[in-house]
């Protein structure tokens, strides 16, 4: 700095100095103040050599050094540095790390998605075809020996067993239904849907989709409530309407419900036979909205659980769809093998479209809530618990009903709807026919017992695997009190977990922890310290803790001074204890 530069900046200074003390108790002089200290500060380090980056002066710069420092500046040497720029990736080891584990937990889906997609497929054809093998045998049993009963007398008081009674419950409705169904003309149900607009079509099949899901919950309250009804140890105190009025629900219901399957399945018969495929583009574009309402939403393994059984119960009903779809065309086209090859690719467009859309939809939901691709086999332990729990002496329900329960799936209206399809598109006439049905009954017999062999030594594996064996010789859950517990829980004063806690008080002896006995009003809810709140982890089998704390802010009425109290919080649900409708609460808050 030259001698020149230095007076300038002393003058500049002591009129800043002159300025500020003249005007230090204005306040619009604050701006000049600030200014003056800063021109200060500026000659102090100039004074001692200037800043760690300009410690230069006149005497020790030539004119070298100064082209060297303009050459520093040039746009070269900044295009040379971004060309040749470097970072370490190790620098941040977790982070990538982490990133790559969600990779392959991506990957992974895919294979467990359909690994249990086909073990609940499976299950699901095990429950459909009971309908049509088993059943109409223990029907028979039933009955014969209701029949002998003036010969072989009473065995333990019971004119049937109760599982005879849910049978007969269910051969009585499906014959009934069946009666009905036979005055439905499916012919002109398909040209009244026929003549309807695409849009009408489109909106009409996603009505329909909702209405399912609908009459799926309430319908196995339904049929559950006739079993129990019907079932029901007579010294106990009558709190029904009686076996009749239930009965006539439940048919109400298997009959309303196979007619919408039937509608539903008549509409996708319209959009296979449509001319330009528009309809059935557009039903199967309807399946990708699906991602959109399900990705971006809170998740855990509950709620996954349920998605996963509704999808496999999803699947299951459009392959049925598929086959009635496919016997009512070849029917039209007197079972010619040629149109079978015309049908084949819409068929599989409709069975990609859904593979994939639940690949997205699974892969999605696990990386955004941080959900190990392990839980998939977590949920083949729990369906595989359900088959072996109903095979044991204590079994409290028909694995049929079990599977109903889980997954929403009920097959008594899909059963009833497929025998009316079959029943009016393969005409039986002659004794050789007669013995081609007999012959195809028995082939259903035999696939029946296969696959419940082969799925019940799979669900055995898979129960050892889980570490489950000893939840099978537990006794069945108790509504009465779990509903006793739940009451219990809701009765609770919240201040009744800090009363046995002894009070502190500060120097002024004021009470800090003191509860009063009716708490004004609730602050706030806050929840434990994240170093105390269980985690999620996927790894480990059935985690949800039994209890939990949360602490309570309250204001003393006494002391007017914020309290913190602990109060349980309602026990989570297990997996064993979730179905397709229960209530897991998956939205963001």
């Amino acid at each position: 700095m030259t001698s020149v530069d230095q007076a300038a900046l002393s003058v500049a200074v002591k009129m800043a100095d002159s300025q500020s003390t003249g005007l230090a108790d204005d306040p619009e002089n604050e701006d000049r103040e600030s200014a003056g200290r800063t021109l200060r500060t500026s000659r102090a380090k100039w004074k001692d050599g200037g800043t760690d980056g300009l410690r230069f002066t006149d005497k020790n710069v030539t004119g070298k050094e100064k082209k060297r420092n303009l050459s520093d500046l040039s746009l070269i040497r900044f295009v040379t540095t971004e060309l040749t720029r470097g970072y370490f990736l190790e620098h941040n080891e977790a982070k990538y790390t982490e990133r790559r584990e969600k990779v392959y937990t991506c990957l992974r889906i895919p294979k467990e998605l359909e690994k249990l997609m086909t073990f609940g497929f499976f299950l699901c054809l095990d429950a459909f075809l009971y309908i049509f093998t088993l059943l109409p045998l223990r029907v028979l049993l039933a009955l014969l020996q209701f029949l002998t009963l003036p010969c072989c007398g009473l065995g333990d008081g019971r004119l049937l067993q109760p599982a005879q009674v849910c049978d007969v419950l269910k051969g009585f409705i499906m014959v009934l239904c069946y009666s009905m169904m036979s005055y439905v003309d499916y012919a002109m149900m398909y040209h009244l849907i026929r003549g309807q607009s695409v849009i009408k079509l489109y909106i009409i099949y996603n009505m329909l989709e909702v209405a399912d899901r609908l009459f799926s919950s309430f319908g196995q309250d339904i049929l559950d409530a006739l079993y129990w009804t019907a079932t029901e140890p007579k010294e106990k105190k009558r709190a029904h309407i009686g076996v009749i009025p239930h009965f006539l629900m439940a048919v109400l219901y298997v009959f309303l419900h196979a007619i919408l399957i039937m509608v539903q399945a008549t509409t996708l018969n319209v959009a296979f036979n449509s001319h330009n495929k528009s309809l059935l583009t557009i039903m199967m574009s309807n399946n990708f909205v699906e991602i959109k309402g399900s990705v971006f939403k809170k998740f855990e393994k509950n709620n996954l659980f349920q998605m996963s059984n509704s999808d496999i119960k999803e699947r299951f009903t459009n392959y049925i769809l598929l086959l009635i779809v496919c016997l009512r065309n070849m029917e039209q086209f007197s079972w010619n093998p040629d149109h079978l090859w015309v049908l084949f690719p819409d068929v599989a467009m409709v069975i990609a479209s859904e593979m994939a859309v639940d690949v997205v939809k699974h892969a999605f939901i696990t990386k955004f809530n941080d959900i190990s691709a392990d839980v998939y086999g977590e949920y083949r332990a729990s369906l595989a618990f359900d088959l072996v729990s109903s095979r044991q002496k204590n079994a409290y329900t028909d694995y049929s009903d079990s599977v109903s329960r889980r997954m929403g799936f009920i097959p008594l209206p899909l059963a009833l709807l497929l025998i009316r399809v079959v029943s009016s598109s393969v005409k039986i006439q002659g004794s050789l026919s007669f013995m081609c049905v007999l012959l195809f009954y028995f082939g259903l017999i035999t696939l029946k017992v296969l696959n419940s062999i082969v799925l019940l030594g799979t669900s055995c594996a898979f129960v050892k695997d889980a570490n489950m064996e000893e939840k099978l010789f537990e006794p069945p859950p108790s509504a009465v009190s779990s509903r006793v517990n739940s009451r219990a829980h809701r009765a609770k004063p919240p201040h009744s977990a800090s009363a046995q806690q002894e009070p502190t008080t500060d120097k002024s002896g004021i009470p800090l922890a003191s509860v009063s006995p009716q708490p004004a009003y609730v602050a706030e809810s806050t929840a434990l310290p994240a170093a105390t709140i269980p985690k999620s982890d996927s790894d480990v089998f059935l985690t949800t803790p039994d209890e939990e704390d949360n602490l309570i802010k309250i204001i003393n009425t006494d002391t007017g001074l914020d309290e913190e109290v602990l109060v349980p919080r309602t026990p989570k649900k297990d997996l064993l204890e979730i179905d397709r409708f229960t209530i897991c609460g998956n939205r963001i808050d």
